[in-house]
């Protein structure tokens, strides 16, 4: 739009102009709208450990992973197909499937099983370590700088793992096993992030998060009879849950991230993120009546520690990427 001088009087070398019309501006937002998104963020996500904590009766771990996914997968592409059809090269097709098959497979089965073992929030807390494995495995590959910070950091994390696997509940219903499970969560989601980079580079992110959780969908549906058998047995208070996690967790807490981190630093945002363990453990309190035993309390805090630490440096992409649940 050509711009008009204006009658009124004006500064040499500074030409005034009309207002631009109204509709070509870009909207204004709210300074609330990014806040209460990162707050139905946090929630949603500590929601959906306790949820997994609540299901593990009811569900088998796969068939709880292609249930949460086939509903994830139909939300996110009715976002995703609102915004264009994705266009990707052979190679990143590669990429999205090995991502589908990690990050929301894998994650999704191993976190489902750690659950069954620990509590919810003993399994918030240990995918908390994940922002370091990223900021390692991007110094690795990416090349980002391997700072001293990084170094420390690490290493008072999976202190923090440690101490967290070397706690006991007074139910004995916590084992070694289900630490591992939810560390391998963390792992093979760390792993994706590094794989997604170049992804979200070149293509829009709730493209790539919907082929990804499509493409995770297919390679759990050999749990598909499981997941029928399971769904006739079920209250449905239960299958309820398993849409929610689909619905809401999956699909509208990625999208609410996406617009806070649209409107905030992503180093600002990152943090918040340390807010999802302690509101596990409310609501794993509140909902299921149990929380965890106090030296998986110091271990979350030190590997809580730990991942702070490993953040002090510039932006990096350890910083800009949500921690799933």
């Amino acid at each position: 739009m050509t711009s008009t001088t204006t009658g009124a009087a004006s500064t040499p070398g500074t030409p005034q102009t009309t207002p631009t019309d109204p509709h070509d501006a870009a909207p204004v937002t709210a300074p609330w709208l990014p806040v209460a998104a990162v707050g139905v963020t946090l929630l949603l996500w500590a929601s959906a450990f306790v949820a997994i904590r609540y299901l593990g009766d009811d569900f088998t771990p796969g068939s709880l992973s292609l249930g949460r996914l086939l509903v994830g997968a139909i939300c996110l592409g009715v976002a995703a197909l609102t915004r264009g059809r994705p266009h990707l090269s052979r190679g990143d097709l590669v990429r999205v499937v090995v991502i589908g098959v990690l990050w929301f497979g894998v994650y999704n089965v191993a976190l489902n099983e750690g659950e069954r073992r620990v509590d919810a929030g003993t399994a918030a807390m240990l995918i908390q370590v994940s922002p370091v494995l990223i900021a390692l495995l991007a110094a690795l590959f990416l090349s980002e700088r391997f700072t001293v910070y990084l170094a420390v950091g690490l290493a008072l994390a999976f202190g923090g793992v440690a101490l967290i696997a070397l706690s006991t509940s007074p139910g004995g219903n916590r084992d070694v096993l289900g630490v591992v499970l939810c560390i391998v969560s963390a792992v093979v989601y760390s792993v994706s992030v590094i794989l997604q980079k170049p992804l979200v580079s070149r293509h829009k992110a709730v493209h790539i998060t919907w082929l990804a959780c499509t493409v995770g969908a297919i390679a759990c549906l050999p749990f598909a009879g499981d997941l029928v058998r399971e769904t006739a047995d079920a209250p449905a208070s239960s299958i309820l849950w398993v849409v929610y996690l689909g619905v809401f967790p999956t699909a509208i807490a990625f999208t609410t991230y996406a617009f806070a981190l649209n409107h905030m630093s992503a180093s600002s945002l990152g943090v918040t993120t340390y807010l999802v363990p302690p509101l596990t453990i409310v609501m794993g309190v509140l909902f299921l009546g149990e929380a965890p035993p106090a030296m998986a309390y110091a271990g979350g805090a030190l590997a809580l520690v730990g991942v702070s630490l490993a953040r002090r440096k510039k932006r990096t992409l350890a910083d800009e990427q949500p921690q799933p649940a």
